[in-house]
C-alpha cells in the first residue's frame, strides 16, 4: 500500500499503532431518511496495518471535526508550539439540491482527508481524527450496497462454466438482493446458490447461477466453500460474512395542539433509538410532517407541564428525561421514549404559568 509522502518520510512513522488512519476516500453517497432526508458519505479507510474497512460521515461531522482541531490546534486560535497548517474544508452550502450538493463536495471531501492524514504523526494519534475515521458498531453493521467507486472494470469478464462436481465446488449463497447493473453483472436473489469461478478483485467475486455467468460484490454472499486461492484473513474479510444487520427504522409519536383539536402523526425515521437529533432537525422535519411554518417544539416533564424546546441543550434535556420517566409508559420497542408536542408558536395558552 502506497503511504502519503509526509508519512513515508516521519522517522516515528513505524512506531505508530497498526490501526491509524493513512487513506480515505470517500466511495459513494447515501441517501438516509432520518429526522431529514440527508445524504452520507461512504469513505472506504485503510489503516497503517493494511485493514481496510467502510464508515459512514455527514458533512456535519466534516466540519465539527474541523472546528475542534482549528481550536486546538490552528496558530490563531491558540499560539504555540504544537501547533500545524490545517487543509481548507469546503464550506457550508444553505441553498441547493442535496443530493447534488453531495456530489460537489466529494472531491473536496477527498482532498481534505488525504492532507488531514498527511499532517505530523503526532497529529494522527489526536483522538479527534482517530475517532472520527474509527469503524463503530454502526458503521459496521450497515446493509453492503454495491460502491459505484469500487466497481471493477468489467469487460474482462469470461463466461467459464463451473465444476462438475458441484459438492466440492467453490460456492457460496446470496444473502442480500443484488440488482446488476448492466450486463456484465450478476443479478442475485438472496437464497441463490452461487458457483464461484474466481476472484475480480478484494471485493469483487465472478461466479454462475442458473446458467448466467457476471461479477457480484463479495459483501452480498456468505461463502460456503472458498476459492483455492482465497485468502479467508484478506482485508476486510470479517465484514464479508454476511452478518449485516438491516436498516433499523424507529418509530416518532408527535402531536400538533390546535384549538380545534389534537392531530396525532406516527412518523417512520431511519435512525436508531439512542440517536439525539438537532433541534433544526426536529423543526424542520415538523413543519414537513404538519404543513406549518410558524410552529414551537415541546415536550412534557416528568410533572406533565408542557415545555418548549429552544435549542440543542433542550432536546438533550428532553431526551435525558424521558429515560426517567420512560419505564412508566409501555411503548413499542421501536418507538422512541421521547415525544414532541408541537404548537403554534404563539399559542402561550398551553404552558403552565402557575407560581
Amino acid at each position: 500500500m502506497s503511504l502519503p509522502q509526509q508519512l513515508r518520510d516521519e522517522s516515528d512513522f513505524d512506531q505508530l499503532p497498526d490501526n491509524v488512519p493513512v487513506t480515505a476516500t470517500i466511495a459513494d453517497i447515501e441517501e438516509k431518511k432520518g429526522f431529514i432526508v440527508y445524504y452520507r458519505f461512504v469513505i472506504e479507510v485503510k489503516t497503517k496495518g493494511n485493514n481496510k474497512y467502510l464508515i459512514y460521515r455527514r458533512y456535519r461531522q466534516f466540519f465539527t471535526l474541523h472546528q475542534s482541531l482549528e481550536l486546538k490546534y490552528s496558530s490563531e486560535a491558540q499560539p504555540g508550539y504544537y501547533t500545524c497548517q490545517l487543509p481548507s474544508l469546503p464550506g457550508k452550502v444553505f441553498m441547493g439540491h442535496k443530493k447534488e450538493i453531495a456530489e460537489s463536495r466529494i472531491p473536496e471531501l477527498n482532498n481534505y482527508m488525504k492532507r488531514l492524514l498527511c499532517l505530523p504523526t503526532w497529529i494522527l494519534l489526536d483522538d479527534l481524527i482517530r475517532m472520527f475515521f474509527y469503524q463503530t458498531e454502526s458503521d459496521s453493521q450497515q446493509v453492503p450496497r454495491v460502491l459505484r467507486r469500487l466497481r471493477p472494470p468489467t469487460r474482462r469478464v469470461k463466461t467459464v462454466k463451473p465444476k462438475t462436481d458441484l459438492l466440492s465446488a467453490p460456492r457460496a449463497e446470496a444473502v442480500f438482493d443484488f440488482s446488476g447493473s448492466g450486463r456484465l453483472e450478476l443479478s442475485l436473489k438472496a437464497g441463490d446458490v452461487i458457483f464461484l469461478l474466481r476472484r475480480v478483485n478484494t471485493d469483487w467475486l465472478e461466479g454462475t447461477v442458473r446458467d448466467r455467468t457476471g461479477i457480484f460484490p463479495e459483501s452480498f454472499v456468505n461463502i460456503i466453500k472458498p476459492l483455492p486461492e482465497s485468502d479467508s484473513d484478506e482485508e476486510g474479510g470479517a465484514s464479508k460474512s454476511g452478518n449485516h444487520a438491516q436498516s433499523s427504522y424507529s418509530c416518532l409519536r408527535c402531536y400538533l395542539l390546535q384549538p380545534e383539536g389534537i392531530d396525532t402523526r406516527d412518523i417512520c425515521v431511519e435512525e436508531d433509538l439512542s440517536t439525539q437529533p438537532s433541534y433544526e432537525d426536529l423543526l424542520s422535519r415538523m413543519r414537513d410532517v404538519f404543513q406549518v411554518e410558524d410552529i414551537a417544539l415541546n415536550y412534557r416533564d416528568p410533572e406533565g407541564d408542557l415545555i418548549r424546546i429552544l435549542d440543542d441543550e433542550d432536546v438533550t434535556l428532553m431526551v435525558q428525561e424521558s429515560k426517567q420517566t420512560g419505564s412508566k409508559v409501555k411503548r413499542p420497542v421501536n418507538q422512541f421514549p421521547w415525544e414532541l408536542l408541537v404548537t403554534h408558536a404563539k399559542d402561550l395558552s398551553v404552558y403552565n404559568h402557575e407560581d
